[in-house]
């Protein structure tokens, strides 16, 4: 729907790259002899990457992906503003200046001239056109687009969460990620928990039984909230000023519950053996968050309850509360035992029959460690696909803020059905309408 107002409007543009998306999942196109020679290549062949959103995100993945191949090459960066273009190439240049004066070989990990440099909202169609792997990390809205353009031109993918901020952007996106899976590329998600060692070795435990059948799980994501605002330029058009303040609209974020949030319900997906939920009923609501900026409409709170088919429960609860406890936990109740998992904390943890156990396996830098693997995988030939994985844990999200704006309970099936389409009538710089309200349990409709 477009961003003024809460009711599902027909949006030319995505539904036109959903109906393409659709149509290429039974069409694959033979990938492009450059791609298909780096798939096998050797560690000291180049890999040429490029980033898409040079926020600090993006920057990090950017450095991370130079890490962990001696072959990578940052080749091009895309940004559709170009003093956050510059700002993101400095930073870069910098950190590469920086680590080549310990390894005098890392300074040939980074290579971005002006040309290569391209602003606006559609510079990531010439980023993709001259790389070989490409790393998402743009406001969320932007995902299924950028995601759709980089599978069908054939390139390997690293895609920031979450995946989509609506309906119509979770359709693309499974599309996407079957013909990821049909062409053969690497698509690795940012959900980087999964990527962390001790996380692993305490969900294989639970999923292999280790405190029985699990019955029930609760994660909490409370924190203080996201950045101030980005102050408006006289300059800038009304999508500029949104897009540099993206996190607080709903239809460029989805909501913190869906931006932030997203990540501990990944792990209650993960917790539940990642088996979806056939329903959710979520609260939520804005207690704490002033107007500003300019016409935001998020809520600062959100209590879900999801129900599964064999009659478990996942509970999810996450909050924007300046100065209140802050948390990011999980808590698994299964037939013999209990799971507390808390990385930020480094408490990884089972109770079973009185006896605790904490995993003690090396720590890693999970970020460093999505790379590694992304790039090994695209080395050796054997992809990785975090595609239908990715899409499930943002869908939850997404029904669960469907649920709390609406007050009424979403199911699975519905969520897959609804015609909700928060974009706008173009992506272009230019001025917009008003911004939809904050959405009012038992009057704003679910669609």
């Amino acid at each position: 729907m477009a961003p003024h107002t809460l009711h599902s409007v027909d949006s030319v543009s995505r539904r036109g790259f959903v109906a393409t998306a659709a149509a290429a999942s039974t069409t694959v196109a033979v990938l492009s002899d450059s791609v298909g020679r780096v798939a096998h290549a050797a560690g000291s062949d180049r890999l040429k990457v490029g980033l898409v959103g040079c926020g600090g995100r993006g920057s990090g993945a950017a450095m991370q992906a130079m890490y962990a191949d001696p072959g990578v090459v940052l080749w091009a960066l895309a940004d559709p503003f170009a003093d956050r273009l510059k700002s993101g190439a400095g930073v870069l240049g910098r950190a590469v200046a920086d680590e080549a004066q310990k390894d005098a070989s890392f300074a040939d990990r980074f290579d971005c001239p002006p040309e290569r440099q391209f602003t606006g909202l559609d510079g990531y169609k010439d980023l993709i056109a001259c790389c070989d792997v490409v790393l998402l990390a743009a406001p969320p809205a932007f995902r299924p687009l950028h995601l759709k353009a980089a599978v069908e031109a054939g390139k390997h993918i690293f895609c920031e969460k979450p995946m989509a901020v609506d309906a119509a952007g979770l359709r693309s996106v499974r599309e996407s990620a079957a013909v990821a899976i049909e062409k053969n590329l690497s698509l690795v998600a940012g959900f980087c928990w999964r990527y962390a060692t001790r996380e692993r070795d305490v969900f294989k435990r639970i999923q292999d039984g280790g405190i029985g059948q699990v019955r029930a799980a609760y994660t909490t994501y409370n924190a203080s909230g996201f950045r101030g605002e980005t102050p408006r330029n006289p300059e800038w058009s009304d999508m500029e000023y949104y897009i540099r303040n993206w996190q607080y609209y709903t239809w460029l974020s989805g909501d913190h519950i869906v931006e932030q949030a997203v990540h501990s319900i990944d792990r209650l997906a993960w917790a539940m053996n990642d088996e979806m939920p056939v329903s959710v009923l979520c609260t939520g609501g804005r207690e704490m968050r002033p107007d500003v900026p300019l016409g935001n409409n998020i809520y600062d709170h959100f209590v879900a309850a999801f129900q599964y088919a064999d009659g478990r429960r996942g509970f999810h609860m996450c909050r924007h509360f300046p100065g209140a406890a802050n948390e990011n936990a999980d808590y698994v109740i299964g037939t013999t035992g209990t799971a507390t998992i808390n990385g930020f904390a480094n408490q990884q943890e089972m109770v079973t029959n009185g006896t605790r156990w904490q995993s003690n396996v090396p720590k890693n830098d999970m970020y460093q460690q999505e790379h590694n693997e992304l790039f090994a995988s695209i080395r050796s030939g054997k992809p990785i696909h975090d595609g239908e994985r990715m899409t499930n844990s943002t869908a939850m999200a997404i029904m669960a803020r469907m649920s709390a704006y609406t007050g009424q309970p979403v199911t699975w099936a519905h969520l897959w059905d609804s015609k909700e389409d928060l974009a706008p009538p173009a992506w272009k710089l230019g001025p917009m309408p008003a911004m939809a309200p904050v959405a009012v349990p038992g009057k704003t409709k679910l669609i």
